[in-house]
Order: C-alpha cells, then structure tokens, then sequence
C-alpha cells in the first residue's frame, strides 16, 4: 500500500468499524497455518448456519498472509451466504463483511472501493433506532464477534463470553446466540477432576438449553456426552453421543468427540476406529493426531498394567511397536500447530518413555517458552517437567522449583495435587536423612503456607520461592 493512503484520514473512520480488523483477535502468527485449516474443515464439514462468519474470518486470515484477493474472493463467498440464507437479515449480517471489504481495499491502496463500502455500512446503520455513523450496536453483531473470537483460540475464549452473554440479554432464546455461549463456557470449563461434581460443571445448564433450541445439532450433543462424562454420568452421556451418532451432520467433529469419550472409558480401538474414520476427512488436523497419540499411549500402559510391567514375547514388541507411533502422531500434532502446548507435554513425556531424555529437554524448553493462557495447562507443564528434572536429571533442587511453580497456581487440578504430594515426598526424604535438614525444614514450611489454610496471609510470588544462590537454600522467611 501506498505511504499516501497508508496516512490517509479514511483510516479514521475504519477503525470505528466492528468487523475483524477492529476487535483485536489475539492469533499468533505461527497458528495462523492450522487456523486456516481449521476455518477450511468447518466450511466442508461442520453443519451450520454460521458460514457468514468463517467465510469473514476466512478472509481475515488471507489478509495478515498478505493474500489480499484471496481475501476478496472469501467476502464475496459471505456475501452470497447473506442473501442466500439469511436475506431477513441481510443488512445487519452484512455489515461485518462490508467492514472487512473496506480494510481489505484499504490495505490494497483502493482507497476509492475502500469509501464505497463504508458508505454502504453508513447508510444502514443511519436506519438504526440508535444511529452511529459506522457502527451499530445490536444484538447480531455481538453474536458475530463472539463467534470470531471463539474460533481463533483460547485467549481469546472469556471476551467471547462476554460477547454472547450480551447479545443474549437482548434475546434469551435465541437458538445461535445460546449456541454460541453454551461452545464459549464449553471450552472454559476444564474439570479440576474427573469425575467432578455436577455443580461445578458450569457449562450443563448451557449446552442443554442450547440443545433445546437447536434439537438437531450433533454437534451440541457430542459436546454434551463429555460434559456428562466429565461428572460421572456416563450411561447419560452415552444416551447422549448416540443421539449425535444417529445424525448425519457435522459426522466429522462428533466422530472426533466420540473417540475422546471412548478414550477415556479405556475402549481404545474403539475409539482409534473413530478418530481414524474423522482423519480420513481431515487429515492435517492437529488435535486428531494428538488423539490418536494418546490412543497409543494408552494401548501401552494397558500391556503394561495387565503384564504386571514385565511384557514378554507378543507384548513386549506391541509395547515396543506403540512408542514410536504415539511419538510420530504428537510430532505431527506440534509441528502442524506450533502454539498446541498440551502436546508438547505429552510428546515430551513420549520422548521420556523412549528415552530420548535430550529430545524431552528440548521439548520441555519450548512449551515453557510458551504462555499458556490456562491455568491447568501451567500447572501440567511445570508438574511433567518437575517429574522429568527429578527422575531423570536427578535434580531435586530443579525439580522442587517447578512442583512449586505447579501448587502456586491457585487453581486445583490432577497436576497441582500431584506437585503437592511429589513435594511432600521429598521432605520426608530428606527429613529421614537428616530431621534438621534446614532446606527441607524450610520447604516444608513453604509447603504448609500454600497448602495449609493460610491463604489470607499469602501472596506468594516466584521471588518469594526462589532458590538461594549459594549451593540452593531454600529462602522460606520472606514468606
């Protein structure tokens, strides 16, 4: 683009616009690639209404590739979807592409196609009961933005939230805002435990409203069999993923809920049967890699378990034969999406298993580089690689800075109460050793502040846990 037009005062008015240029999407350039993979999968496979938006976030993508008439070529596909399907509306669900026309030709330096669109969102949003020169506040383009910023990721999941929980204060029942919210809260309601109390799923109540207005959709259903598995009703959630099984619609993504649930029942040629089923559809998808992984995986510790950890003959080769096939699906996970920390965990952990302690080092290194936006997530990270420093480098010191890390984080998860005990262990060994080992005295009153009950008094940050510099005495006054 032009230096003139990039000074131009048309820019002003753009950035008034509400489309995806204006509600600052947090995407990292590296998920960019997998993001637009997943915008393609859900244009040929999942059955929704809502293709006005992934065409408009489509086009958004294009954009920050530098791949302007790709972007074009993408409005123009929402622009037929509007008058196709929705021309009720056309006006209000146009806007957003208009929006976007506008900041495309902008950046292409045709300023003059750039006013033409912004003329035509003015002239609707004059007709408003509220009217804004280029913007319109309503219900609908609410709903739109919650739904872009859904799709590009977690940081981005609690403003999405907060999108659709407005536009459903002016409409309640509307069947694609409830939708939209009962997805959001799916996605932020990560079980502490599994399985954990129904109370403390907050996201049941949504989905089944959801489901409710949209009787239909497999989608939900697959969504709401993990939910109810999450709390421990598993004969409802199967009722429940059969229903979704039954539906002929969105089959790739319900296969690919199916196989989780199945993994987790421990029926995993079952659910490897699904997962390979959704990959024949989609095979560059990073998250069905990183199922499939966790399949192998799992296949391995059932031998294990059920040759009371001496495999033999047959089974020491499937063992044997799993490692490499769980390490090559989570490296294809990681590098189609170099942002998916959770699968640098488990290739990392994978790396363990194999031995390759070099390639699980670097692997630990990158995800800690990473700033996970969930808080189990951290808390996973820090408590694998505290296993890892403490049984593999022998490291006690390394290690107990990042249980540490884990239980700092107030949030109760598998991995916190795991760091807690790992914690708990080293002090008593050390205290068998030597009962006035003043660094094991001094973690275990660490360990009592954040555990204990005492968290009024606590504000415990990293510096307050940190290892003294000479020979890694623990600095436990300052807390």
């Amino acid at each position: 683009m032009s230096e003139c037009a990039e000074e131009h005062p048309l820019k002003d008015r753009l950035q008034k616009l509400r489309c995806h240029f204006t509600w600052g999407l947090l995407i990292e350039d590296t998920g960019l690639p997998d993001l637009e993979d997943r915008i393609l999968e859900e244009i040929q496979f999942l059955d929704t209404e809502h293709k006005v938006g992934i065409y408009n976030l489509l086009a958004y993508v294009k954009h920050l590739q530098g791949k302007h008439e790709d972007a074009l070529e993408n409005l123009k596909e929402a622009e037929e979807v509007v008058q196709g399907d929705q021309a009720d509306h056309s006006d209000v669900r146009s806007l957003v592409t208009w929006g976007n026309y506008a900041w495309v030709y902008y950046h292409m330096g045709r300023l003059a196609d750039a006013q033409t669109y912004l003329d035509k969102v003015e002239n609707t949003c004059q007709k408003s009961a509220d009217p804004s020169r280029y913007r319109m506040e309503c219900p609908e383009m609410d709903c739109e933005e919650g739904w872009a910023l859904l799709k590009c990721g977690g940081k981005n999941y609690e403003r999405a939230k907060a999108c659709f929980e407005k536009a459903l204060e002016a409409d309640p029942e509307n069947p694609e805002f409830n939708t939209g919210y009962a997805i959001t809260v799916y996605r932020l309601d990560y079980p502490a435990k599994r399985p954990c109390d129904v109370s403390d799923a907050f996201s049941l109540q949504p989905l089944r409203k959801a489901i409710r207005l949209n009787p239909q959709d497999a989608y939900l259903k697959a969504l709401l069999a993990l939910k109810l598995q999450d709390v421990g009703q598993d004969a409802e959630g199967r009722e429940c993923l059969e229903e979704a099984l039954a539906h002929t619609s969105s089959q790739t993504y319900v296969f690919r809920y199916a196989a989780k649930f199945f993994r987790r029942q421990g029926h995993l040629d079952e659910a490897l049967e699904y997962l390979k089923m959704a990959l024949e559809a989609t095979p560059r998808s990073a998250f069905l890699h990183q199922q499939i992984g966790l399949c192998y995986k799992k296949k391995r510790n059932q031998i294990k378990k059920t040759t009371h950890m001496q495999p033999r003959g047959r089974d020491r080769e499937n063992v044997d034969r799993l490692i490499p096939l769980a390490i090559f699906h989570f490296e294809y996970a990681v590098k189609q999406k170099p942002t998916f920390d959770v699968a640098y965990v488990d290739l990392a952990r994978m790396y363990i298993t194999a031995g390759d302690h070099e390639k699980a080092e670097d692997t630990f290194q990158k995800v800690l580089c990473m700033t996970p936006l969930q808080e189990h997530i951290q808390q996973n990270i820090h408590f694998y690689y505290g296993q890892f420093l403490e049984f593999q480098k022998k490291s006690e010191v390394d290690a107990i800075t990042h249980y540490l890390k884990a239980v700092t984080i107030r949030k109760d998860s598998y991995a916190r109460d795991k760091s807690i005990k790992a914690l708990e262990q080293l002090v008593s060994w050390k205290l068998e050793r030597n009962p006035l080992d003043q660094e094991a005295l001094s973690l275990r009153e660490v360990l009592h502040r954040l555990v204990g009950g005492r968290d009024e008094a606590l504000e415990c940050s990293e510096q307050d846990l940190r290892l003294a510099a000479d020979g890694g005495n623990w600095v436990g006054s300052s807390l």
